[in-house]
Order: structure tokens, then sequence, then C-alpha cells
């Protein structure tokens, strides 16, 4: 990978009119995953009267959020690239698919996206409180980290083999459905530790909501690090730096 592929872009880049369709596309994508996956959550605590988290609910919160991924990143993607995550984003910018110009307009759309899916919530509930990600009994920050890390490195390594990769073929088809896939087995595997978002946006939209910012910083540095390496090992690994095209022209 060379460091060369990576562009910062021109401030006029973000009066574009493609990328603030773009940015549009992005923010409307996460407003409707942050409203059905924290959502399912409100509903499970209603359900159970701010019970006690069980397996029913963590495979309830796996599902929502691997069916709205999919829909979040499949509606997005031949607008802004279906980046629904400013970790991918991040991802493709060290890859050299998009500007850092345009990065900074999704990171903003996505985070926007977010916190107005919660406060839609928190109105659309009567007021209930949009739980902000936290550390489970005996989770300490590092190792939430190195949860994080690794699950954001597994859905960004899935973005990049599915549709980001030139070589992809027939599989970019099932990229939306993969993504989505890979967010709700992270759940599985993680959400009993520590919520599982390997998405920065996902844990702001209801942090500013509910104003709560404990180990806020471990859904931040951890994405972004798990993303930022997955994208240098598969470019190092599997692409050509010849090959490289514009990740959010609608790859997937």
């Amino acid at each position: 990978m060379a460091i060369s592929s990576i562009a910062i872009g021109s401030p006029a880049e973000a009066g574009q009119p493609d990328a603030l369709k773009a940015a549009l596309a992005e923010f409307i994508s996460m407003l409707i995953f942050v409203f059905a996956g924290e959502g399912s959550g409100m509903a499970f605590n209603k359900l159970t009267d701010n019970g006690s988290t069980t397996p029913a609910g963590l495979v309830a919160a796996s599902v929502a959020h691997a069916f709205a991924l999919f829909v979040a990143v499949s509606v997005g993607a031949n607008i802004s690239g279906g980046h629904v995550n400013p970790a991918v984003t991040f991802g493709a910018f060290v890859g050299g698919h998009i500007t850092l110009i345009r990065s900074i307009l999704y990171w903003i759309a996505q985070l926007l996206g977010s916190v107005v899916a919660c406060l839609l919530l928190k109105f659309a509930t009567g007021g209930l409180e949009t739980s902000a990600f936290a550390l489970s009994s005996g989770v300490g920050g590092g190792n939430a980290l190195v949860f994080e890390i690794v699950m954001t490195f597994g859905l960004v390594y899935t973005v990049y083999a599915t549709a980001v990769d030139p070589k992809k073929g027939d599989i970019g088809i099932i990229a939306p459905i993969a993504i989505g896939f890979i967010v709700g087995a992270n759940i599985l595997a993680g959400g009993a530790f520590d919520g599982a978002s390997m998405n920065p946006a996902v844990s702001f939209g209801p942090a500013v909501v509910s104003w709560t910012w404990d180990n806020h910083w471990v859904y931040w540095l951890g994405p972004f690090l798990g993303a930022g390496i997955a994208a240098v090992v598969y470019e190092m690994f599997f692409i050509s730096p010849t090959t490289h095209e514009q990740f959010p022209s609608g790859d997937f």
C-alpha cells in the first residue's frame, strides 16, 4: 500500500452537488439504521420493564441491527457507497478510496443522522431513555477496546472483500447482506461485554441524547483502529495499487 494513495482533496469538494447528495444519503441511511437498532433495545426494555438483558434480548438486538444495516447499506450504495459508519469511511480513506474532505462530510452527516434518530425515538416513545453504550460488570476499558478493534476489523475487512475489491465480481451483489451478517454475528459475540458498537456514530447519538459519556472513547478509538488495520491489511495483501477505484461512486 502506497502512502501516496491517501488523498486530502480540495475544500471545494465539500460544496459539490454529488458530495452533498452522498452526505445526505449517509444521513438518511444512518437515521434508518440507528432508529431500528436503538429502537429495538428500547422496545426490549419496555417489554421487560427495564429488566436485565437476556439471551433472547441479545439475539433480538443482533437480528434488528443485521436487518437494518442490510437495508441502510443497500439504499445508500448507489449514492454514497453505503458506508453508514465513520469507521468504514475511515477505512476507505486509509485505502485511498475517498478523500479526507469527503470523509469529513460523511462523518458529519453520519453523526447527525444518529443524533436525529435518537431524538425521534425519545419523542416517539414518550421520553424513554436512549441508553448509551456501556461496559458490562467486570469489563475494563482495555478489554472493550480489544473487542471493538477485532469486531470492527472483521466488519471493514468484509466491506473490502465484498464491496471495495475490484476483483469482487458477482459477490458484490451480496455485499450489503454480508455486512449486515458480520455486524449481527459480532453483536452476539461482544454485545454482552460492551454492547458491540463497531460504529462511532451509533454510540454517539445515544450518548448525546442521554448525555452519558462513560468510556465513550472506547467506541471511537477501537473502531477506528480496527478499520485502519483492516484497510492496510487488505490493501497490502489483496489489492494491487494500480486497481484503486473511487469508493463513494457506488461500488456496492
